[in-house]
């Protein structure tokens, strides 16, 4: 529908359609478009006459007479009725549609739910159709019968000022991995303003799959607009609030790193983003309805031709403009491409320990004295850690990614004092032997974060292997100046074999016992006998 009436100016419409008013008529009192007019009419089960025929009645034919009247002024005969004929004569034969030799086509493809412009446009690329669009429109318009229009608002954008995102269903492609078809995803950004559009196929979804299709649509487009507006998925808001909506963090960097701003739509109202709602029903009744591909590329490289040469040529419904032309008006409104591609990292929620670190896949990052019990953010990439605060985001620590049961630790944050643990647990390595609190000692003195499980590695090594094997390969790690658990962990594995447990000879001396006393036993017995 065109335009959308208020409720009294749609009351005075359909009161004037029911007194017999043309649609003339009705546009010149109350300032209402015939074509608005006659959809509301349709709409209320008025008739709406064709034009031409408004105020024309059926001229009835002459009476016909069914006997003969005597009387000398006939003659004693019946004067006949005019003739009355059921035609007007013989019909000329309608012509032909250019589209009849494609009926059968054309069929399946309506129940496959192409529409009228996807089938038209598979006729001239795939058959050499040379005749107009219209020439289809009306053939699909015969088969399918007319369909109503709908109401809908139109929001009006500047150039370069938003961008509309969804996902949506893509076309059957069959798998790698299983050689199935399966159903992919479409992703669909649209420029408010011009209304071009980027339709990206990918497998699954994710948040870092969902900020690199945002990517990949800015070089596409060779800029970003300053806005964009989503729906309340998990890849782009973690808590849907149509005051202060949450976002996903990495999602969130990636749009500041284009200098854009997301805006969420609220729960339930989609028309927010009905340009791209549209452009995703575009492709799919249009290029993608009852296609199947075998691989990946070739779906996407099939959709990228039709959207250079199809959409980006048509000229669109709302703004009567070609799209290519207006996206040339808009394109130098967009923001500039960043020189450095973002740096992607993941994220997640730590609690901090006891000993006032975080993990982070298996290495241990210390955060600021007195946050020991709390929670904050945590972000890791290649090179860094960064700890934030849970609430405000601000940043506490950055430290460079250490390998896996490593420490990292700022100077500033080192304790003051030797805590009393620490000195009970260096006591005990002295105890257990000479060069094993000698290296213990080096240890806590080298790296005091994270010192504590390295001497309690040490010394579960002497009571696995024994004191005398971990006392040699502390001599050797002193000598050859490397202090360090893993080098006493390998020498000792390689040279000595594991000491036993009590467990373990407890587990070898009892058979020998029972037999012992089980031949004590017959001994016994055949010297009193």
């Amino acid at each position: 529908m065109a335009n959308v009436l208020s409720e009294e100016k749609r009351q005075q419409v359909i009161a004037l359609g029911r007194l017999g008013w043309s649609l003339r008529r009705i546009e010149a009192e109350a300032g209402v478009r015939r074509e608005t007019a006659s959809a509301y009419l349709r709409d209320a089960g008025i008739e709406v006459r064709p034009p031409g025929r408004w105020g024309r009645t059926a001229k009835p034919a002459n009476e016909v007479t069914t006997g003969s009247v005597a009387g000398p002024a006939l003659g004693g005969g019946a004067k006949p009725a005019n003739e009355v004929t059921t035609d007007s004569g013989p019909r000329r034969p309608r012509p032909k549609s250019h589209c009849a030799p494609f009926h059968q086509l054309i069929e399946d493809a309506l129940l496959r739910g192409r529409n009228a412009m996807g089938i038209y446009e598979h006729l001239v690329d795939e058959h050499g159709f040379s005749h107009s669009y219209e020439t289809v429109k009306r053939y699909v318009l015969a088969l399918r019968g007319a369909r109503s229009p709908e109401a809908h608002p139109i929001i009006e954008t500047a150039p370069g000022e938003e961008a509309q995102v969804d996902y949506g269903d893509g076309p059957m492609v069959r798998h790698p991995e299983t050689g199935r078809y399966t159903r992919m995803r479409m992703f669909v950004l649209t420029l408010g303003y011009s209304r071009k559009s980027v339709r990206l196929l990918t497998w699954k979804s994710s948040t870092e799959i969902w900020s690199r299709l945002h990517e990949r649509a800015f070089q596409r487009l060779g800029g970003c607009p300053k806005t964009t507006v989503l729906d309340n998925l998990k890849e782009g808001v973690l808590k849907a609030d149509i005051y202060e909506p949450s976002l996903n963090p990495l999602y969130r960097d990636v749009l500041k790193h284009y200098g854009m701003v997301a805006l969420p739509c609220r729960v339930g109202h989609p028309d927010r983003k009905g340009k791209v709602e549209s452009a995703v029903g575009h492709a799919q009744r249009t290029p993608l309805a009852g296609m199947r591909f075998e691989s990946l590329e070739s779906a996407q490289a099939y959709l990228d031709t039709w959207e250079e040469r199809w959409a980006d040529t048509r000229i669109h419904g709302t703004t009567k403009r070609q799209v290519a032309a207006m996206f040339a008006e808009e394109k130098p409104h967009l923001l500039p491409l960043p020189v450095e591609p973002f740096r992607y990292y993941r994220f997640g929620v730590r609690t901090i320990h006891l000993d006032g670190c975080v993990e982070v896949e298996g290495a241990y990052y210390l955060a600021p004295p007195g946050h020991i019990g709390r929670t904050v953010q945590v972000q890791w990439d290649e090179l860094h850690v960064r700890l934030l605060e849970l609430h405000t985001g601000r940043l506490l620590r950055e430290h460079l990614r250490q390998s896996k049961g490593r420490f990292r630790h700022h100077p500033e944050d080192r304790p003051a004092r030797t805590p009393a643990s620490t000195l009970k647990l260096l006591e005990r390595a002295r105890r257990a032997g000479t060069s094993i609190g000698t290296l213990c000692d080096e240890i806590h003195r080298r790296e005091p974060l994270g010192a504590e499980r390295r001497i309690l590695g040490v010394l579960a090594l002497a009571r696995r292997y024994g004191v005398a094997a971990v006392e040699d390969a502390c001599v050797t790690a002193l000598e050859v100046g490397v202090p360090t658990y893993r080098f006493v962990r390998r020498y000792v594995e390689r040279r000595a074999p594991p000491a036993l447990s009590l467990k373990q000879v407890d587990e070898l001396i009892r058979p020998l016992t029972h037999y012992r006393d089980l031949i004590g036993r017959i001994t016994e017995k055949e010297s009193t006998s």
